[in-house]
């Protein structure tokens, strides 16, 4: 087992990670997010996911594009790895991978990339993009990442597609990290655990119990092996750190009390009919219940709500059935992602040294 890796998501869209009228302390622009870039790399994160939205969905009124945003973070930080979710449908592979190359050069290798397929219908019809059926945008998700791979490693790419053709096309400089750098997905259909399987390198995962979490993994896991890969796992979950588990409760009720009705019904249906469109009918969000869908990837379900003990104790549960890596989302962001890095991933450290003892101590036994 290696080390477990934390990432936070980057609030680069208006409205926090929470679709509440609950006042939050949480900023979306340069300046905030400034801010909690360099509050997250001095209190242990590794890396920060930003989000890819270009319309209003869930009351993201005003969004500020990923890879342009994760390239000013990269000026103003030094350890902190940079992810940029993007949508293959709004970009063209060869151009995305000059892009992700260019950030990799200048932030000496922290550069990470998330491939959504996409469920907001209304980004690519309004764009003029065709809007493609559930497996077709996990097909040319896949192809997009087979164009990035192929000319971040060869002299120069030909790739002929049924979405994209390449044509001797070159790219230099390659990214520092070249193949390496890290590719994440997510996704819970069939269509998106057979991708994650043959091409990507993490697997993410909504909110969900550790029941759910070990029925995923088993799953991809055993898809990965018969195409002799293995995946890294990483989890989304809302982070709720208080004194006292009572707070931390009271907090999550006021939040889902405060629940922006519409919006939150909105983003049910769009992401029900994307569901529905799956040859499984297993859409990221299939199994959602009102409440879960006020934090909109089920952050609420991993239960990171509690005192810094409790919440410790939840992540080595999440790793022990085999997740890396988690993805926190928070309230007010300054202060709870400052008292997340400071109370909480050091005493997950103590623990996973703890664990690594014991099972050395096991072995001999």
């Amino acid at each position: 087992m290696g080390n477990f890796q934390f990432a936070y998501w980057v609030p680069n869209v208006s409205g926090g990670l929470v679709v509440s009228k609950l006042p939050q302390r949480t900023g979306w622009n340069f300046e905030s997010n400034k801010k909690y870039a360099q509050i997250a790399e001095q209190s242990g994160y590794d890396y920060a996911l930003l989000q890819t939205r270009f319309f209003a969905s869930y009351g993201a009124e005003n969004q500020l594009e990923a890879i342009t945003l994760a390239s000013a973070l990269a000026s103003v930080t030094d350890k902190l790895k940079l992810i940029s979710a993007v949508h293959p449908g709004l970009w063209h592979p060869g151009v995305y991978a000059k892009m992700l190359a260019t950030l990799d050069q200048i932030s000496n290798g922290r550069a990470a990339v998330n491939i959504v397929s996409g469920w907001f219908k209304q980004e690519f019809i309004g764009y003029g993009e065709p809007w493609l059926e559930h497996d077709e945008r996990y097909r040319r998700a896949e192809e997009f990442i087979q164009v990035l791979r192929s000319m971040w490693t060869e002299e120069t790419t030909t790739f002929k597609g049924d979405f994209y053709r390449i044509n001797e096309a070159p790219l230099k400089p390659k990214p520092v990290q070249g193949a390496e750098l890290p590719i994440f997905q997510g996704g819970n259909s069939l269509a998106a655990k057979q991708m994650a399987a043959r091409v990507s390198d993490f697997y993410f995962m909504n909110g969900n119990t550790l029941e759910g979490f070990k029925t995923q993994i088993h799953e991809v896991k055993a898809l990965a092996e018969k195409e002799g890969r293995n995946l890294k796992f990483a989890v989304n979950g809302f982070a709720i750190v208080r004194d006292t588990k009572e707070e931390a409760v009271q907090l999550l009720r006021d939040i889902v009390a405060s629940a922006d009705v519409e919006a939150v019904n909105g983003f049910k249906e769009a992401v029900k009919e994307a569901g529905q469109s799956t040859r499984d009918k297993q859409g990221m969000w299939a199994n959602s219940t009102f409440d879960d869908l006020v934090q909109y990837n089920d952050g609420f379900k991993t239960g990171l709500i509690g005192t810094a003990e409790q919440v410790a104790d939840r992540i080595i549960e999440l790793k022990k059935i085999g997740i890396d890596l988690i993805l926190t989302g928070h309230f007010h962001y300054e202060e709870d992602l400052q008292r997340f890095g400071e109370e909480v991933i050091p005493l997950v450290k103590k623990k996973e040294q703890l664990l690594e003892k014991e099972g050395t101590a096991a072995s001999f036994s």
